[in-house]
């Protein structure tokens, strides 16, 4: 599957740098780190994007029973480094039927969560609200990490949002009922640190999720 890299904010075509620019441009969203091409999910593909990342590549691990790897994306170059990536897993919903689960980490502004949370603007805002009990917690590279309902997204998933080593972690799923699966204290991690663990992780077919975020 080939493809060319994209705005990881809309999707559009981006202009490498050249003369008059040395970063990659977007015609809305000017300055961006480029999305690179999704391809089909398998460990090879996984460790291009883990040795590629300069932020975490979030996998719940053990997976829940019954659920596979279904495809991982990432925003940067050869140059800057993965500044954001997507890792998708599917499998048996909370409450039967199929579910689905995006994990992305990214820095501030980057825009990749928003984009598949299908939220305007490159991060939570003011959606966001902390004020009050976090609505989920996980377990990220061994530290208890809170995350908030995010307000504002389209009813058929379930958004949440925190912040995990310094980096904003989104948690999407679908459909929105698969949510209940953020409260049982899901265990992640950050694949950059689990070496030959990553040879053991069942894949599945591709999800459309990552090539057609709305």
């Amino acid at each position: 599957m080939r493809g060319e890299p994209s705005c990881p904010k809309c999707g559009g075509r981006v202009r490498a740098p050249g003369l008059f620019a040395d970063s990659w441009q977007c015609p809305v969203h000017g300055e961006v780190y480029p999305m690179q091409p999704v391809t089909p999910p398998s460990v090879g593909s996984l460790g291009v994007v883990v040795h590629r990342a300069q932020v975490p590549v979030w996998m719940p691990w053990p997976l829940p029973v019954g659920w596979v790897f279904t495809g991982v994306a990432s925003a940067g170059d050869d140059r800057s480094g993965g500044r954001a990536t997507a890792v998708a897993c599917s499998g048996p919903g909370p409450l039967g039927g199929f579910g689905e689960l995006l994990l992305v980490a990214e820095e501030l502004g980057v825009g990749l969560g928003a984009r598949y949370a299908g939220l305007d603007g490159p991060d939570p805002g003011p959606q966001l609200c902390v004020n009050g009990a976090p609505e989920a917690k996980v377990l990220a590279a061994g530290r208890p990490t809170p995350l908030w309902h995010v307000k504002g997204a389209p009813d058929d998933r379930a958004v949440f949002a925190g912040e995990a080593r310094g980096l904003w972690l989104w948690a999407i799923l679908w459909p929105e009922q698969s949510g209940l699966l953020m409260y049982d204290e899901l265990v992640l991690t950050d694949l950059r640190d689990a070496g030959a663990e990553v040879e053991l992780i069942p894949c599945g077919a591709l999800t459309p999720r990552l090539l057609t975020p709305p």
